[in-house]
């Protein structure tokens, strides 16, 4: 064992006993873990790393078990408490874990700065590159080299004096923005609710909205609130905001809640708009320090896209495509409304009812008839079985397993022929108390061969799947829009990529080190499968009656797949071009980040935002997640995961056989590589060339 390895385990042993925080492997003892354990814990791993690095920095030997392996321990450390906590943060967040999380994310960033900044560590990583070990490594181990060399230079390992100063003082400072911008999305949206006590005021609102909105009043102290009687709560989680927006009647509550949702954390205490402006300044000075023209050139320097060029080549491409045919959709919708009865043009509260309501008449159905046909637990039944037919999984429910963080999550296990091969967690249900909006998937653990073995045993890779689906109401299970249906598929792709793996150096296994705009591939791919019709047959099932859901809803939703498509594309290539804006050409001092976003909807809407839309307060994306210039990413990988789609149409889609082929092959490659090898040869190892955008403008309804 070398020395780094000896020390963190000496001081583990002593330890572990009284933190959970701090046992370092294995599932997190969720049940066991307090707020208040989270400082003393943190602090103590703080010192015991900066005792490991200092003793690796003091002896570095440049070869991969002198200095990758030990360096990968202290990370994986790190990454395993501070990872629970943030983890934590988004599904159970509390004043107290809030409290105890800002205490120590400046000392976690500082030792993280110091860690990438360690010029040691750089020297040895570039000796690694010229040694003679370097033509003896795999594609995966000279990606991993790489990428450190790149990673340490893009942390600034290459500043000395003031300008190092300035820049960890800028990364401190751009953590902490960052966390304070996430919790005034937070607060914001559960700071407003709506309770409505006149039947009047609920007005077309479907059963399972009424439902919700009851259970939500019931939640908030109104006790004797009933679905068919009131009061009803709205509030501005999605689940609660959506189906108002689509079905209430009451023209004037729309309006009403729409204002708010769109000037959520724009005013007050919890106003984003000096920490947005603060951050776009923080983040450009930080890349002049580097040495580059603009953060957007910095965070392409470890993307798949070469260049700002090339991903605004992309969007204009896609804007050509898709602007007249959303002016198309608004144009129809208008009439649409008109003919119905509706005197006053469009205003942004309208579209959303109006494009409902004129689907159920073009369809001849709505989301909410297809409720029933979808109970979470069905769905779950169809998403394995499809993984079993393309992937060769099977998936088996794992529940008292692993512990858990909330009575409603729920644990999988996933093997192949060869056994045991992965697990994951899913939390379904919106819980906007503690839990932020969105969906997401995060490593819990990522495989990788077990400390101290070469050519042992591979720890196996544990995810976090997380929704924000419709919860169960009353006696009913969670019954979910098609919407919820193709989020989860869409989650559970990235699952898959963490999953089904097959590379060994933790570093990069699953979606480690895989290019950002390649990493939503898997996930989108996913979702293609929601329209394919055994699939889909096989998703849809009464929750009373166990009847499949009827044939003629397929071709419904099929007809509808590309129902206003047109508008759907534009407003992606909107919030992508306001982010690569912001982040290329935006200068403190002129335009205010609002105004920038107001000149870029003049080319990408159709219908310009109001006056008071603060939209840019809540794009967490940007400004409190990892997409920083990087948005774009969905249509860049939309584009791979189109054309991977079309190769399972090409062979066949009715073929079991032949889908069982490509399958078996996008399993090898896209699935199973990683980040061992750069995005593109790894599309073109499953796809036999580069990908082109026709079949996603084809999926949309939108080709020529």
């Amino acid at each position: 064992m070398n020395t780094v390895a000896s020390d963190i385990a000496a001081a583990d042993s002593q330890n572990t006993a009284q933190n959970p925080l701090l046992i370092g492997m294995g599932l997190p003892p969720f049940e066991q873990i307090q707020p208040d354990q989270v400082e003393p814990a943190m602090m103590q791993l703080l010192q015991e790393l900066e005792v490991a690095l200092s003793a690796l920095e003091a002896n570095i030997n440049p070869s991969w078990p002198g200095l990758v392996r030990p360096l990968e321990q202290i990370e994986e450390r790190l990454s395993w408490s501070w990872g629970i906590v943030g983890h934590l943060m988004g599904v159970k967040n509390s004043p107290e874990l809030r409290q105890a999380y800002e205490a120590m994310q400046p000392k976690v960033v500082k030792f993280a700065t110091r860690l990438n900044q360690s010029q040691p560590i750089y020297t040895g990583f570039k000796a690694l590159r010229q040694s003679d070990d370097w033509h003896q490594f795999d594609s995966s181990q000279q990606r991993i080299v790489a990428a450190a060399i790149r990673d340490a230079e893009l942390s600034g390992v290459g500043l000395e004096g003031e300008a190092k100063a300035r820049y960890n003082a800028i990364q401190l400072e751009l953590a902490e923005l960052s966390t304070k911008f996430s919790n005034n999305v937070l607060d914001a949206t559960k700071a407003f609710s709506l309770t409505l006590t006149d039947p009047d005021d609920v007005a077309g609102l479907p059963p399972s909205a009424l439902s919700l909105a009851a259970q939500s009043a019931r939640a908030a102290g109104e006790e004797s609130a009933k679905p068919e009687a009131g009061p009803w709560r709205i509030t501005l989680d999605m689940p609660s905001y959506l189906p108002f927006m689509q079905h209430s009647r009451r023209r004037d509550l729309r309006e009403k809640l729409y204002r708010v949702f769109i000037s959520r954390a724009s005013s007050g205490e919890l106003n984003n708009a000096p920490l947005i402006e603060r951050i776009l300044e923080l983040r450009q000075e930080q890349a002049k320090l580097l040495g580059y023209g603009s953060y957007a050139e910095v965070s392409l320097a470890a993307k798949m896209a070469p260049s700002v060029e090339s991903v605004e080549k992309l969007l204009e491409e896609l804007r050509q495509a898709s602007y007249a045919a959303a002016q198309e959709d608004l144009s129809t919708l208008q009439a649409y409304a008109a003919s119905e009865g509706e005197t006053e043009p469009l205003q942004p509260w309208d579209v959303s009812f109006w494009a409902e309501r004129q689907r159920e008449a073009k369809f001849d159905f709505n989301a909410e008839e297809l409720r029933p046909y979808f109970p979470l637990e069905q769905v779950l039944n169809g998403l394995f079985d499809l993984s079993q037919r393309i992937f060769g999984v099977t998936i088996t429910a794992a529940d008292g397993e692993a512990p858990i963080w909330h009575p409603d999550v729920r644990y999988f296990r996933v093997a192949d022929e060869s056994g045991e091969i992965a697990h994951f967690y899913l939390d379904p249900y919106s819980r906007p108390a503690e839990k932020r909006g969105g969906a997401w998937m995060d490593e819990c653990i990522s495989r990788a061969q077990e400390n101290g073995t070469e050519n042992g045993k591979v720890q196996l890779p544990v995810a976090y799947l997380v929704c924000n689906q419709t919860p169960p109401v009353d006696d009913k299970p969670s019954l979910m829009t098609f919407g919820e249906v193709e989020t989860l598929f869409h989650e559970f792709g990235h699952g898959l990529q963490h999953m089904l793996t097959r590379v060994d150096y933790g570093k990069a296994s699953g979606i480690r080190n895989v290019e950002w705009d390649a990493v939503e591939l898997p996930s989108q791919f996913m979702e293609n499968w929601c329209y394919h019709r055994p699939t889909l047959l096989s998703l849809g099932r009464h929750y009373q009656t166990g009847e499949p859901m009827p044939e003629a809803y397929y071709r419904k939703l099929l007809a509808a797949r590309t129902y206003m498509s047109g508008s759907i594309m534009l407003r992606q290539i909107h919030f992508s071009w306001v982010d690569l804006e912001l982040h290329h050409r935006y200068q403190p001092g002129g335009e205010t980040p609002q105004q920038v976003r107001r000149r870029i909807a003049e080319n990408t809407t159709v219908m310009p935002p109001l006056p008071e839309d603060a939209f840019l307060c809540a794009f967490g994306h940007i400004f409190a997640g990892g997409y920083a210039a990087g948005y774009y990413s969905y249509k860049w990988a939309e584009v791979l995961s189109a054309d991977a789609f079309a190769a399972f149409e090409e062979a066949g889609l009715e073929d079991e056989q032949q889908i069982a082929q490509v399958g078996h092959r996008f399993r090898e490659t896209v699935l199973a590589l990683g980040g061992s090898q750069h995005p593109m040869q790894v599309f073109a190892a499953f796809r036999g060339r580069e990908p082109n955008t026709l079949a996603l403008l084809r999926h949309s309804g939108l080709a020529a």
